[in-house]
């Protein structure tokens, strides 16, 4: 077969595939003239090739749009370039369609053109769709109107439509103005421009409601918030054709929140300039003393003692301490000595050597030597048996210590705060704290207050934790009850920070709407009447005093054991032997006297 006979084959071939597809092609020569119509354009028409063939084709278009037609097609073929445009076509039953004309020109190796190509593509139902909807907006307009409302219509695109008089009265914009696509700067206030451009185009490609906050110009040159939202038109195939949004005035709700923190909001911008100190939340007077005294000793050395009942975040002052210091880019190291056995706290603090005990199999480093260079912080520092005091002690005065089973000294470079919401003083009298090792801790103490005595900071610490429980299950809680402020605001936290921390997020994980609000009945103190010894032991130090010794008097001086005053108490041994050091009782006054 020759080169000839074969590229006529093969335009063959092309012309039967595209002669068997369902959409409407044709090819035409430079001059514009039909030289090829596919069946689906002769089932359309209902006429032959024949009668379409050169310039005929003329004859199926809409009279009213023949001259535009024309005019669009010599333009297309003096540029040579791919065009697009619509209009009527007459179907073989006479009726007239839209149809989207797209002609597409086909070159030569030379860059000679050769023909065009192109589809027509049926879009008459869409047009319908449109004018219908411009026959409805046209009602709308005058109902938009009266509404004592702002309203904006946008096509699909986001393009401004119309506003409505409420709209063009508040902002002074007339409707010309706000067309034009350079007033979206004019209508917002200039620090949400950005944000509301971005959220807007998010919303738009979404094509489901949503709405978005910001300030909004009105007349005179000031600004009021605003809710703006937005609800898309679909027509009967599911496609948007029009975003309908609505602006409600929201600066009185706005005023309202502010003003509820706005004793805190001066502070709030020095605490947020400071890296917020962490996650130190509060501006009442004492949580200003206790930052006050954090910047002054954090870019030192000194040893610093935290005292504080517990849940009063001990830990984040340690960590602010460290984040504000020289050393902060080392490690921070945190002990829980509470936490740990008695027997252990050693092994843990300066590590061991293989066998120095029953199941040391091989060396391991203490947390000393992990904070070499960094911040070591030893919470509950109060519970440190007396063994470990003084291999403490000597850490303070000379800088090493040595691992467990070892005779080395190992030598650190580790600045040491400690925490503890015992009377390190109480234990000091009582025998049960090294006083040497208190002098060595107390060089810089901070005592951070229990949350009763600093109230004021309550609505700011609920807002920090709403907003962090509610990203964390992903929940858009928006607003905080009065009533619930004050119910918080007149609990007195026993648990402190902790336990509003605890009822924040079970309120969070409860909530159904965008409300935050807490029930009632987890904030009511247990009752004081007839408490068993652990609830007991937990309250007042004169009813310690009271049952501790009592206890004692019963086991003859003994805590532990099955018959020991501990177990008597309902406690734990270690917890009474604390109590006992604490409070300062002789122990012994009840030991049973030696036979002689």
């Amino acid at each position: 077969m020759g080169t000839s006979e074969g590229q006529t084959r093969a335009a063959l071939d092309l012309r039967a595939f595209i002669d068997s597809v369902l959409t409407i092609a044709w090819s035409a020569l430079p001059d514009g003239s039909l030289d090829f119509i596919n069946q689906r354009f002769r089932d359309y028409t209902g006429l032959s090739s024949d009668q379409l063939i050169g310039w005929e084709w003329k004859a199926i278009v809409h009279r009213d749009d023949i001259p535009q037609l024309e005019t669009w097609w010599h333009d297309v073929r003096q540029s040579q370039k791919a065009a697009t445009t619509e209009k009527r076509l007459r179907r073989f039953d006479g009726a007239y369609r839209w149809f989207r004309i797209a002609a597409a020109p086909v070159h030569d190796k030379q860059a000679n053109l050769v023909r065009w190509c192109g589809i027509n593509t049926d879009v008459d139902d869409l047009k319908c769709s449109e004018e219908k909807f411009r026959q409805v907006a046209a009602d709308l307009r005058t109902i938009t109107d009266a509404i004592r409302q702002a309203i904006v219509v946008l096509a699909p695109d986001g393009t401004i439509l119309y506003v409505n008089q409420v709209h063009r009265e508040l902002t002074g914009l007339t409707i010309r103005a706000v067309n034009d696509q350079t007033s979206f700067t004019q209508v917002f206030h200039p620090d949400d421009v950005d944000r509301v451009r971005a959220e807007r185009r998010e919303g738009l490609l979404r094509g489901i409601p949503f709405e978005l906050e910001a300030r909004h110009l009105i007349r005179g040159g000031g600004y009021r918030w605003s809710l703006i939202q937005y609800n898309p038109v679909k027509d009967e195939y599911a496609r948007i054709i029009r975003w309908y949004v609505t602006g409600t005035d929201i600066d009185d709700r706005k005023m309202a929140e502010d003003r509820l923190r706005n004793e805190n909001f001066a502070l709030r911008e020095e605490i947020d300039r400071s890296s917020m100190f962490e996650e130190i939340v509060g501006s009442s007077k004492p949580m200003r003393q206790v930052l006050k005294q954090v910047e002054m000793v954090a870019p030192s050395d000194s040893t610093v003692l935290i005292l504080g009942e517990t849940g009063t975040g001990k830990e984040l002052i340690a960590r602010a301490l460290h984040k504000r210091s020289k050393r902060a880019t080392r490690a921070f190291i945190r002990v829980n000595c509470a936490a740990i056995p008695q027997s252990l706290i050693s092994s843990e603090l300066f590590g061991h050597e293989k066998g120095a005990f029953t199941g040391a199999l091989q060396r391991r480093l203490g947390r000393f030597e992990a904070a070499d260079g960094g911040t070591l912080f030893l919470d509950e520092i109060g519970e440190l048996p007396m063994e470990t005091q003084s291999a403490l002690l000597r850490v303070l005065q000379e800088r090493e210590f040595e691992r467990v089973g070892s005779n080395h000294p190992v030598k650190v470079d580790v600045r040491l705060i400690t925490a503890t919401n015992r009377n390190l003083q109480s234990a000091v009298a009582a025998g049960t704290f090294r006083q040497d090792l208190f002098y060595r801790l107390n060089v810089f103490p901070i005592e951070v207050p229990p949350l009763r005595e600093r109230s004021e900071d309550i609505p700011l610490l609920v807002e920090y934790f709403v907003g962090r429980y509610a990203n964390a299950v992903n929940k858009n809680i928006r607003h905080i009850r009065k009533e619930t402020l004050e119910l918080l605001r007149a609990y007195p936290w026993p648990g402190n920070i902790r336990e509003l921390q605890n009822v924040v997020e079970r309120a969070v994980i409860l909530s159904e709407g965008d409300t935050f609000a807490v029930d009632e009945s987890w904030l009511k103190l247990e009752p004081a009447d007839s408490p068993s010894p652990h609830e007991a032991l937990s309250g007042l130090p004169d009813r310690d005093l009271e049952m501790i010794e009592a206890a004692l008097a019963q086991s003859r001086g003994r805590i532990g054991g099955p018959s020991g005053a501990a177990v008597k108490l309902g406690i734990p041994r270690q917890t009474l032997e604390s109590k006992i050091q604490r409070l300062g009782i002789d122990k012994y006054r009840h030991k049973r006297p030696t036979s002689k």
